[in-house]
């Protein structure tokens, strides 16, 4: 387990920076200049967090009583 946890750790340390945008948002980051740009993209990534740490939340607890059942 402590392997798993390490290696997640590793992983999201080395994530490169990610363009999260639609065609829209691109579209529109591409008027409004470079800083107000990566602030949006920064928002748009943000707005992801909260729902895949809900999902990652309940997929441990999920295997972890799969695995106290067996």
């Amino acid at each position: 387990m402590k392997k798993l946890v390490l290696f997640c750790v590793m992983m999201m340390a080395a994530v490169m920076p990610v363009l999260a945008q639609c065609s829209l948002c691109t579209k529109t980051a591409q008027q409004l200049g470079e800083g107000p740009a990566k602030g949006l993209n920064n928002g748009i990534l943000m707005l992801a967090v909260t729902p895949l740490a809900i999902i990652g939340f309940l997929a441990f607890r999920f295997f972890r009583s799969q695995r106290e059942e067996a």
